[in-house]
């Protein structure tokens, strides 16, 4: 622990006296048009450095995020993004500092790119809505729009809305370079080489023509202007990212002027001089055409230490809770650090201090000890709490705690658990093997091997031992590609024991009436989904004795006669039939196994299926309690299994929650949504347990302990232990040395996505999601602009349905003018978004006229949040698409969109082609821009299903909605380069199953199973890509494999843009052809 503590202790010091060595991680430099100052991101803050190099000097100092620096072509402002009001917004300055002005107020991503030749716009790239006649799939955040500003604010003017970023327009302003983007990748991957890789566009705004500039396979993207014709951008196509030129005349003739290896170039930039500017394994440098690239050295005099160390008030935000053997006291999580609070509200204690994670708690069965799992040094360890004073009998209270490592070595062992008898620990080792550790003599024992457990969330394993200390229950396929049963395991590493034999998957099983029954989760009887849908099951019973078996069954007035009839008459030997034995706590009872028929003294104990969470039986055996969702939220439900009385016992209107019971089955404990409960099995009562203590957040050491979290987890977790053949170690020790140069989460995502980014593989990357309270949020009308409308007020060009002026008597139509919002005019110095921002749902007055007939309205309305009114976007798209089918095939043919693979969207498609598209001869599925899920076995049942027999209802000849020989309907599936993960696999088994013809566009190979890990802090996640696929009888991987269509179209943007789809018209053309 001391080794890892030095290195957080020694970064954190760094920041201390990095300010007087050459700065690194240096972000966005953007050179002056003359060429004599670069203007760059570091910490969060702007500063402008000479291009010689040199002391920085301060352009922001604030403790919101300021970067992406733009200047005016006369060198005299700044433009940049900065979240100061929870998102980023375009500001400008003067270039020698000085106060900022807020230019745009929409809450989107505003990131500015080029002044206008006179300098008195500012163009800028944003996530907004398609332009109204446009007909490509609606994803503001995907294809970014290029808008105007004056410098002066006011209304903000569309320019583009092809999907553009890098935006430089040429010294007359009629031409723009920009890269586009296709799909949804890591845009920090590396060396990967498909059609989703970004390319080189030029725009003329006159002619309004489209042309691409690069031809390579891989990466080309950053786009900037050289003299006339020139330009210059940044290419994977010789190797590692470099530094190309090209012209726009003949864009095949292209030098390459930098010649880096390992580490690719970035942030390119260029000065009106024709200076280079661009960064380079983390440092600046300047290039003069010609000449070798020149390192600038900066040197900056700041104090970047203020945010890094806070003090917090902790008050919820629990999880991962363990209950004291007393009940007195409960153990829990927060933000990796564990604390103990007393159940009656009398106090809380923070156990551990350290930037890292601890957690998977568990008391000793004396109380004095706490279990504890905590990621430090090179591994995952095993540590215990202990409360030194031999007076002190609770953790909440007490003075001194120890901490102490109970199974520690390079490897990874965590989810420490102790035996009733306090023994023995069960652990795993490296995620996938289970151990008994004798805590005696030290000696450890494998009870469950390699290859039989699968780990892909660190913690996600539950195994319990039985009440005598001897064995332990686990849910496992023994290595098996099925479901997983339930396994009993000797903790002498004796061979395991199946206990069930399912096809439908068993989750957590426990033991309860002293080790005399095992309770479990399944899903058997309940509806099924998708895979990632939501699922139905029940809780099982498995009793272990024949004679306990019977006396469950007995019903409660038989069991009470049974009772009555021992108490007066204890000759009368009914034990011969049916033994009973009071005693339900038997630590020192040795249990009877009885394995034989099994499935016949297996019960049901719920009495109808549902989405069920966690469950707890009471020691008895009595009542089973669980958390279910019956409808939108979790609640605390309890059932009889011997009188079948089932009753919501507590109203929780939960998310999610996690469940305990006290020894003594009187209490229940809680946790839900962060909060931590108790709850009187008797009355339903729930209390509230009390949270109230501190937290000492020290920032940059967390960032160096989640860095070192993913250089330890990649090479365990990564579907290719080779890691596609990645010098990792060498990545991790280059990345590593830039922490001390980071303050905040932004630039720390673009860290780890760069390190991710090298194993070229789909799924990676970071995250990062902030969260700023009374951040901006501007709220939708549901309609659709002129957004290049530059008349006064808003001109409507659409009203979406279902959107708020979607009702009858409006007099809103496509053509109306907006006048005033909230009585506020909307004039060329107004923007609209600053008059909605914080107005979802709230009454708000909208003065509008209609042009024509010179008639006006006043109508209140309530606008609605951007998320609703993409969906209703998407809605619109969707109808658009399905009446284009229908009218240029003549109604013969069907379509649906499937948007994504869950259940959702299987249950809407099967709607659609069982329903509306029934009887149609043919169906056009559409993935295009389908972000993947886990539903392609489903998908491929439903366009391959044969029908093999049809009903004759009272000798009626009902009409075939299939082809009359029973085979499935002919289909053809669109696809993009923006289908990614299932969305490729589907595509690819509809391929190679020859179901139809695939058309469109070349699809990344992107099918690997992910899972996104949540970091310590939960702002922050990282893409985990744990489980490739590979076709049944081979071996290669689909992973980086391009799928390339039947029929290859590219969408023309003028023509998608006004209309027209030409991958949807090519479809229908093809299926008529199919149907004749």
């Amino acid at each position: 622990m001391k080794k890892l503590l030095f290195l957080f202790t020694l970064l954190w010091g760094q920041s201390l006296f990095a300010q007087q060595a050459p700065l690194l991680w240096v972000q966005q430099p953007a050179l002056s048009p003359d060429g004599q100052w670069i203007a760059f991101e570091f910490k969060g803050n702007l500063y402008k450095v000479s291009s010689a190099g040199g002391n920085a000097l301060p352009l922001t100092i604030n403790g919101d995020y300021n970067g992406y620096p733009v200047w005016s072509h006369d060198g005299k402002t700044l433009a940049f993004a900065s979240d100061r009001f929870g998102n980023f917004d375009v500001f400008i300055m003067p270039a020698s500092g000085g106060e900022a002005r807020r230019l745009t107020f929409n809450s989107a991503k505003d990131i500015p790119y080029d002044f206008s030749p006179d300098n008195s716009q500012v163009y800028y790239g944003t996530e907004a809505n398609d332009i109204y006649t446009s007909v490509r799939f609606p994803s503001p955040s995907l294809f970014t729009k290029l808008f105007r500003v004056s410098i002066n604010g006011g209304r903000n003017i569309m320019i583009n809305s092809a999907g553009t970023e890098y935006v430089h327009f040429n010294k007359e302003g009629t031409k723009f370079l920009f890269q586009d983007r296709k799909g949804y990748e890591n845009p920090y991957r590396k060396h990967h080489q498909s059609a989703v890789t970004r390319d080189i566009w030029l725009f003329d705004l006159q002619t309004k023509a489209y042309r691409k500039l690069s031809d390579y396979a891989g990466e080309d993207r950053e786009p900037v202007w050289g003299k006339g014709n020139e330009f210059y951008y940044l290419s994977e196509r010789n190797g590692d990212q470099n530094l190309y030129k090209s012209n726009i005349v003949n864009p095949s003739a292209v030098t390459q002027l930098t010649f880096y290896e390992k580490n690719p170039v970035r942030n390119l930039s260029r000065s009106e001089t024709g200076t280079i500017a661009f960064t380079q394994g983390g440092e600046l440098y300047i290039l003069q055409e010609g000449q070798t690239p020149k390192k600038i050295n900066i040197e900056l005099s700041a104090d970047f230490n203020g945010n890094e160390v806070k003090n917090l008030t902790v008050t919820g935000g629990a999880g991962q809770m363990a209950i004291s053997p007393s009940g007195k006291e409960i153990a829990y999580v927060i933000h990796g650090e564990i604390y103990v609070s007393s159940t009656s509200g009398a106090g809380t204690k923070r156990i551990t201090n350290t930037p890292y994670q601890e957690g998977m708690l568990q008391f000793s069965p004396d109380g004095r000890n706490l279990l504890y799992s905590v990621e430090h040094e090179q591994s995952w360890d095993i540590y215990k709490a202990s409360i030194v004073k031999k007076n002190e009998p609770y953790f909440f209270s007490a003075t001194i705690i120890s901490q102490t490592p109970v199974i520690e070595s390079a490897k990874d062992e965590f989810e420490g658990r102790y035996s009733p008898d306090g023994k023995k620990i069960a652990y795993l080792e490296e995620r996938n093997i289970l151990k008994v550790r004798n805590l005696d003599n030290g000696s450890t024992v494998t009870v469950l091997p390699e290859g039989n457990l699968f780990s892909f969330v660190d913690g996600d394993q539950d195994f319990y031992w039985s009440p005598d200390s001897k064995h332990l229950l686990i849910a496992s396929s023994l290595g098996l590609e099925s479901s997983d049963d339930v396994v009993l395991l000797s903790a002498d590493g004796s061979k395991p024991v199946q206990l069930t034999h399912s096809g439908f998957n068993i989750s957590n099983p426990q033991w309860t009436m002293g080790g005399q029954m095992i309770y479990f989760k399944s899903g058997k009887l309940g509806l099924k989904s998708s895979p990632t849908g939501p699922k139905q099951t029940d809780i099982y019973g498995v009793f272990l004795n024949k004679a306990k078996f019977d006396r469950f069954r007995l019903s409660k007035n038989d069991l009470k006669l049974f009772d009555e009839m021992k108490q007066i008459d204890s000759s009368v030997n009914v034990s011969k039939k049916i033994s009973k034995n009071d005693s339900l706590s038997h630590e020192k009872q040795q249990i009877a196994l009885d394995f034989d028929h099994l499935d016949d003294r297996t019960l049901k104990l719920t009495l109808s299926s549902a989405q069920i969470g966690d469950f707890k039986m009471s020691p008895d055996g009595e009542k089973l309690y669980y958390l279910a969702r019956y409808d939108n939220r979790v609640d605390l439900w309890m059932t009889s299994p011997r009188t079948h009385d089932n009753k919501k016992l507590t109203q929780l209107d939960a998310g999610s929650g996690s469940l305990e019971i006290s020894p003594d089955g009187k209490t229940l404990y809680l946790e839900t949504d962060g909060l931590l409960s108790q709850i009187d099995v008797e009355t339903g009562a729930r209390t509230v347990i009390s949270i109230n203590s501190t937290m000492e957040l020290h920032s940059e050491a967390e960032r160096a302990y989640i860095f070192e979290h993913i250089i330890k987890e990649i090479p365990k977790k990564f579907f290719d232990p080779k890691l596609q053949g990645v010098d990792w170690t060498y990545y991790s020790n280059f990345y590593r040395k830039f922490l001390p140069y980071i303050n905040n989460n932004y630039d720390f995502q673009v860290l780890i996505s760069e390190l991710l980014g090298e194993l070229n593989s789909s799924h990676t990357g970071g995250g990062y999601y902030p969260s700023v309270d009374n951040a901006d949020q501007t709220a939708a009308l549901g309609l659709l602009f002129d957004e290049k409308y530059e008349g006064p007020g808003l001109k409507v060009m659409g009203v979406l349905p279902g959107g708020p002026f979607d009702l009858a008597g409006s007099g809103m139509k496509k053509g109306s003018v907006i006048d005033e919002i909230n009585g506020i005019q909307l004039t060329a110095a107004t923007d609209p978004a600053k008059l909605l921002n914080h107005q979802q749902g709230i009454q708000t007055l909208i003065n509008f006229h209609d042009p024509k007939t010179k008639a006006t309205f006043e109508e209140i309305i309530r606008p609605i949040y951007k998320n609703e009114e993409s969906a209703l976007l998407y809605k619109r798209w969707t109808n658009l698409m399905e009446h284009l089918t229908d009218s240029l095939s003549g109604g013969k043919i069907g379509y649906v969109h499937i948007a994504g693979m869950d259940e959702a969207n299987y249950r809407i498609t099967l709607d659609q082609v069982e329903g509306r598209d029934a009887t149609k001869k043919a169906l056009i599925v559409d993935t295009r821009f389908n972000g993947g899920g886990n539903l392609h076995e489903q998908l491929i049942d439903l366009f391959t299903e044969k029908v093999t027999l049809y009903g004759r209802p009272q000798g009626h000849i009902l009409t075939p909605t299939s082809p009359e020989d029973g085979s499935a309907k002919p289909t053809c599936l669109l696809v993009s380069e923006g289908n990614y993960s299932d969305a490729f696999n589907f595509a690819y088994v509809y391929k190679r199953l020859k179901i139809g013809k695939v058309i469109g566009m070349p699809v990344a190979g992107t099918g690997t199973g992910v899972f996104w890990e949540p970091q310590i802090d939960e702002t922050l996640d990282i893409g985990l890509p744990m489980i490739s696929l590979s076709w049944a009888g081979e071996t290669s991987i689909m992973e980086n494999h391009q799928l390339e269509p039947d029929i290859k179209i590219q969408n023309d943007y003028e023509q998608l843009l006004n209309g027209h789809d030409q991958q949807l018209e090519a479809a229908i053309k093809q299926m008529l052809t199919e149907i004749k």
